[in-house]
């Protein structure tokens, strides 16, 4: 009779280690004893007859063939949650989980009142939020639901175009006491201009005027949206924020919109299946209505 498969429970710790380094901090997000964690890799190794880890001073290294492994191990992780998500819910209530991808600024700064109108309406409900830029695969069902600034392409997908959020330059007004408020595109090189460190797809195609976007620009350089943001509400200069976000009270001062006036695309997917399940169906409708009440701001 052939040896059965793996167990998830070897993978989970084969992951753990694999971003954690070490058997203690693997032990510690997974709360297991380490000699347990031991005991799963030497079981995986066994099974898979590989060596998956060599120990050096920093910790375990994976080898070749871990690293190899990793991109699929990642998937049954994927595939277990949303197992756990699906069977967590009910076809004829809104109560279980729903897991929500949306980019740094949207999670941040427009989703939370979302998502407490959604709590108070449905308290059935538990929302996972994964706070990235990275366009998270809904097909391999790393979510359920994302918020996208891009039009998905992916087949299999159910999507709702909200709009476009105009970005454009702006800044605190106690800046602007300081340094005046620029009048044309080349002023901006007597003001102190918030941006990107390694610019991004996006913010390679950016223009000032008839001048491209460069890193040379900036006197503050970061390539976190909320860092850039918050520096721009503390007065350090003048940067791109999301116009809706620029009127919300203590409001900035919008500048050179004639100059610079850049749209980015607002999307709600969800994988098709998940029509036939209500609470994803619940979700998705709140974001649609909320994200379209925030594109009016």
């Amino acid at each position: 009779m052939a040896d059965a498969p793996p167990s998830w429970d070897l993978y989970r710790s084969f992951l753990a280690i694999l971003r954690d380094g070490s058997l203690s901090g693997a032990a510690r997000s997974l709360g297991l004893a380490q000699p347990t964690l031991g005991r799963h890799v030497l079981e995986l190794e066994h099974r898979l007859k590989i060596s998956l880890f060599t120990r050096s001073q920093a910790g375990l290294t994976p080898t070749a063939a871990a690293l190899e492994l990793r991109p699929y191990a990642e998937a049954l992780e994927a595939s277990a949650h949303a197992l756990l998500r699906v069977a967590s819910g009910s076809q004829d209530e809104v109560r279980g989980t729903v897991r929500l991808t949306a980019s740094e600024v949207i999670s941040i700064e427009v989703l939370p009142p979302i998502l407490a109108e959604l709590r108070h309406a449905h308290p059935g409900l538990v929302i996972e939020l994964v706070v990235s830029n990275r366009n998270e695969d809904l097909l391999r069902r790393d979510a359920d639901i994302a918020v996208r600034m891009v039009q998905p392409t992916q087949r299999a997908l159910v999507a709702k175009r909200i709009g476009a959020i105009e970005l454009g330059l702006h800044a605190h007004p106690a800046y602007l006491a300081r340094a005046g408020k620029p009048r044309t595109a080349a002023d901006l090189a007597q003001h102190a201009v918030v941006g990107f460190d390694q610019p991004s797809l996006f913010a390679r195609g950016l223009t000032i005027g008839n001048h491209a976007v460069t890193r040379e620009m900036f006197s503050l350089r970061a390539d976190n949206d909320l860092a850039q943001l918050a520096a721009i509400r503390a007065g350090y200069g003048i940067g791109v924020c999301q116009v809706p976000l620029g009127r919300r009270a203590p409001g900035l001062v919008r500048i050179l919109p004639s100059v610079f006036s850049v749209p980015l695309e607002c999307w709600v997917a969800m994988h098709e299946d998940q029509r036939a399940t209500l609470r994803c169906r619940v979700v998705f409708d709140a974001l649609v209505e909320g994200l379209s009440a925030y594109l009016k701001t």
